[in-house]
């Protein structure tokens, strides 16, 4: 298979086998390719809860009740869960630690190189900070690309995933302690294999065409 046919197999796991389970060799991979999506400036303002178990993930699953209940059992049956957190601000302090990050990690041969990179990141999350105000909308974009990259991911491990917006953010960030550790909960997604009952899995996937979405110049 090459990467178009896994994106066109993958879809919105609507039931899972609560019997099947996600080996630790996958999880460990999908984990990586989370630290390793990309972002603007390389701002990474995410963090993300991973639950394995049935405790952790009826924590979350408190967040599905109500008007979103018909969220819950996607949660609660999923082999494991995922919650993409974005930070709730950024700050020089962030940069420094950033830059520091990636000074060890060799990205800067010179001081020279680091102070650019310094000058280059602080002057876009300023201007989304103080120009723009729109600082929050955009480390949330950030954390979206990770979602993506996650989901497709998870297509080429043989794993089904739903992305779940439908649930109660103040009630999971504080199930959490989010808002005191610097985050707010976006996004989950049920990890896992579909059940036998997902009517989802048996239908044709549906996209507008090429034509309409692309202008070729």
């Amino acid at each position: 298979m090459n990467i178009t046919d896994f994106a066109k197999a993958r879809y919105s796991t609507k039931a899972f086998d609560p019997s099947k389970t996600i080996s630790d060799d996958k999880i460990a991979q999908l984990m990586e390719l989370a630290r390793f999506s990309p972002s603007s400036v390389n701002s990474q303002p995410w963090h993300l809860i991973l639950a394995a178990t049935e405790e952790g993930k009826n924590r979350i699953a408190k967040a599905a009740q109500g008007g979103y209940s018909f969220n819950e059992a996607k949660i609660k049956n999923a082999s494991h869960v995922l919650v993409f957190c974005a930070k709730t601000s950024i700050d020089e302090h962030y940069i420094e630690e950033l830059i520091a990050t990636e000074d060890a990690d060799g990205r800067y041969p010179t001081e020279e190189a680091k102070a650019g990179g310094r000058r280059g990141r602080t002057f876009f999350v300023n201007q989304h900070r103080f120009a723009l105000k729109d600082a929050q909308h955009w480390m949330e974009k950030q954390v979206y690309l990770n979602l993506g990259t996650v989901l497709l991911g998870a297509a080429t491990l043989d794993i089904d995933a739903v992305p779940i917006e439908g649930f109660d953010a103040q009630v999971l960030d504080a199930e959490f302690d989010l808002h005191a550790k610097g985050y707010t909960s976006l996004v989950i997604v049920a990890l896992g294999y579909h059940s036998e009952d997902d009517f989802n899995k048996k239908l044709p996937k549906s996209r507008w065409p090429l034509s309409r979405i692309f202008t070729e110049c």
